[in-house]
């Protein structure tokens, strides 16, 4: 276990890290999100020893990282952003090498290499020089070395930056093994990728802590208790207007960039124990705009990103009594409806992207 309290790293008048506290349960994957910048490679430089703190304090397993530095480490494998490689090693000499740092037995050694060689998928690339392996071996050496000794935390840092495609999904593989027998915490910016392998997710922004949860926990707390339901139909946004306005459930309604022409496409919001998908589909029938589609939607891991760092300044929330955006001047509120951007393009952009 993982208990980071009050941690502040400060660089001159730049607060890089600032009283951020969380705890990291055994036996789970933790991502670890923040945009650039945000303070997470400090944070985990500071969680492995490599850096210092101003302040506050990182304990593994009952050990304070400062304090206890020798037993701390012993219970973290790490692998940097960049995989500290010796080049001009084979990948066996290399494991050789890491196992003596990290004062494993000969035989216990020799039995954890080749388990950490299989393990990763490096067999038959043991005897070649790490300088001619691919970005994508040369990755899964970073992660071998991680293992050895078998720490009972992994970190690491952007495991998969600069990979193929193939060799993400490989590596996103690797890391769900590995959390079957390890804490794992993932830092990373693809949130995709933290998405499909992580149980709990740790989202900071300019140094601060905005969220610890799991992904539901996460969805439920940005939903703000409302449903949101997409809504394709034939006809135009000022007769969907009138239809909206009249069905006092619906909270609020925004409108996005119909794929086709004489269609209408809109987000309606209501409370999350409201159903209204009947009332609302007789309503537009009535008023002649046939549904040709409704569907309940969920935020994204990147819509809940966004929401909780902050980076929601083109967001125009549209409202019964204001149907038009909070930004919206007078000059633009008879031309426009979108809940997105300030130009068309921005809106046909943001409009894409959907939820």
């Amino acid at each position: 276990m993982i208990e980071v309290k009050n941690l502040t790293k400060v660089y001159g008048d730049h607060v890089a890290v600032d009283d951020i506290s969380f705890s990291i349960d055994d036996g789970k994957i933790y991502g670890f999100l923040g945009p650039n910048g945000a303070g997470k490679s400090t944070t985990m430089n500071i969680m492995t020893g490599y850096l210092a703190a101003t302040s506050g304090s990182v304990t593994i397993n009952g050990h304070d990282i400062v304090k206890e530095p020798g037993e701390a480490k012993k219970c973290i494998g790490y692998l940097p952003e960049l995989p500290p490689l010796y080049s001009d090693m084979t990948v066996n000499e290399y494991l050789w090498f890491v196992s003596e740092l990290k004062k494993i037995p000969k035989e216990a050694a020799k039995m954890q290499i080749s388990d950490v060689l299989g393990l990763t998928g490096i067999i038959d690339v043991k005897d070649r020089l790490i300088k001619n392996l691919s970005k994508g071996y040369k990755q899964r050496v970073g992660l071998a070395q991680a293992i050895i000794g078998y720490p009972p935390i992994i970190i690491l840092d952007e495991p998969t930056v600069g990979l193929d495609p193939k060799q993400i999904i490989e590596i996103r593989d690797l890391i769900k093994k590995l959390g079957q027998n390890h804490t794992v915490i993932l830092s990373s910016h693809i949130l995709s990728e933290v998405s499909a392998v992580c149980d709990n997710i740790i989202i900071i922004s300019n140094g601060k802590l905005v969220a610890s949860d799991t992904a539901e926990g996460l969805q439920e707390r940005t939903s703000k208790g409302e449903t949101a339901l997409e809504v394709i139909a034939m006809g135009s946004k000022d007769s969907a207007d009138k239809v909206l306005a009249s069905i006092p459930e619906i909270k609020s309604f925004e409108y996005r960039q119909a794929e086709e022409s004489g269609t209408v496409r809109f987000i309606v919001r209501t409370s999350a124990d409201t159903d209204i998908r009947k009332d609302l589909s007789l309503a537009l029938t009535s008023a002649d705009i046939p549904v040709i589609t409704m569907n309940k939607i969920e935020e994204s891991l990147e819509d809940i990103f966004l929401k909780l760092t902050g980076d929601t300044d083109n967001l125009k929330q549209v409202t019964k009594s204001n149907p038009y955006g909070n930004d919206a001047s007078e000059d633009e509120k008879p031309k426009k409806h979108f809940l997105f951007g300030k130009k068309k393009k921005e809106d046909k952009d943001s409009g894409e992207d959907g939820e």
